[in-house]
């Protein structure tokens, strides 16, 4: 199986906890130092932490972690944890007295998933997925499924189980220097469900299996007759399968808080503008495997990671054009297997809040 981890370098720590009221957790990749990195935040409802530093026209260019939590908005405190780790371990922007780690984070929302509200991610969970992923072989593989920031993922608005997911590609043909690596980490939240396809691209269970579930890719908005705003529904979702009773308006429905989170990364030497290209491409693949995505009520993000150890075809104009095409291009096509591994992967959950299954078993 592939994973982010082929990225020459780069290591993925997890810590999280399940049951006694938690379910939720963090996920830390870790870059070698001199890592570049950007960010493209696409979702309308965001939860984000030092994600301005990595705009393309700030002071730094060098990524030292990135930490994708459970928790919403109090889950980014995990992120000062790693920065701690960081800073013990004297990575960071150098400054007078110290050094400052630029850690970015994002959240996904799985508050109360667990039955209590109050469990959700700290620093010290931040310091522990660090220390993980500090300790890892390079070249490692990652644990999937209902792990790290993973470990209360939702799809379907609730209705399945998410999780986390990881994919790589490697493009033999745009650098004279060796084979080019992109590889994408996707923590799967999300209001919809894929288009049909599993990590393999097959479709998910038999005939029958697909049958009794909602149709993938069915999340869809109808109006109602006052013209107010309807609430997303998916078909099949009433008692009985009865469309009519399975659309509701935003009054009669709980809040969509849903997002999914990426970090794409590379071996390829790119500047921070490049990095910020390519994880907007590389929001294709979100859309390409989800259904909605980049709603108002998602946190839909993608981080970019470049580690600079092969340079690209930048002989003529026309080569580093082409070289960047084919590279952004893989990174939409790695994010896209990259969710599908994430829901593939991921386990059914019982908690005091509800019961949660697998997409397509």
């Amino acid at each position: 199986m592939t994973a982010i981890t082929d990225v020459p370098g780069l290591r993925v720590g997890q810590a999280g906890r399940a049951g006694g009221g938690w379910l939720s957790g963090v996920t830390v990749v870790l870059p070698p130092a001199g890592t570049v990195g950007s960010v493209d935040v696409r979702g309308g409802g965001p939860g984000t932490h030092e994600t301005d530093a990595l705009d393309p026209t700030t002071l730094t260019r060098l990524v030292d972690a990135v930490v994708l939590t459970g928790g919403s908005a109090y889950g980014l405190a995990a992120a000062h944890g790693a920065q701690r780790w960081c800073e013990e371990n004297g990575r960071g922007f150098p400054v007078t007295g110290g050094v400052v780690p630029i850690v970015p984070a994002a959240a996904i929302f799985d508050l109360g998933r667990g039955g209590d509200f109050a469990a959700r991610p700290d620093e010290a969970m931040g310091y522990a997925a660090t220390a993980d992923a500090a300790a890892r072989q390079e070249g490692h593989d990652v644990e999937r499924g209902n792990t790290g920031a993973g470990t209360g993922a939702l799809i379907g608005r609730g209705q399945y189980k998410g999780g986390l997911g990881t994919a790589s590609i490697t493009l033999n043909n745009i650098s004279p220097h060796g084979p080019v690596v992109v590889g994408a980490l996707a923590v799967v939240n999300a209001l919809g469900l894929p288009f049909g396809a599993s990590a393999a691209g097959a479709p998910m269970g038999t005939d029958e299996e697909r049958a009794a579930q909602p149709e993938p890719g069915s999340v869809r908005l109808s109006w109602g007759h006052d013209g107010g705003v309807p609430w997303p529904s998916l078909r099949g979702e009433g008692a009985g399968g009865d469309e009519g009773a399975s659309t509701r308006r935003v009054a009669d429905a709980p809040p969509a808080l849903n997002t999914t989170l990426v970090v794409v990364a590379t071996n390829a030497v790119l500047d921070k503008a490049e990095c910020n290209r390519t994880a907007s491409a590389a929001h294709a693949g979100l859309a390409r495997a989800l259904n909605p995505s980049h709603t108002l009520a998602d946190g839909d993000t993608v981080f970019c990671l470049a580690t600079g150890g092969v340079a690209l075809d930048r002989s003529s104009e026309a080569a580093r054009q082409g070289s960047l095409i084919a590279l952004q291009s893989a990174a939409a096509d790695v994010v896209r297997l990259a969710i599908l591994d994430g829901i593939a992967c991921a386990e059914p959950v019982s908690t005091p809040a509800g019961d949660f299954g697998a997409y397509g078993r």
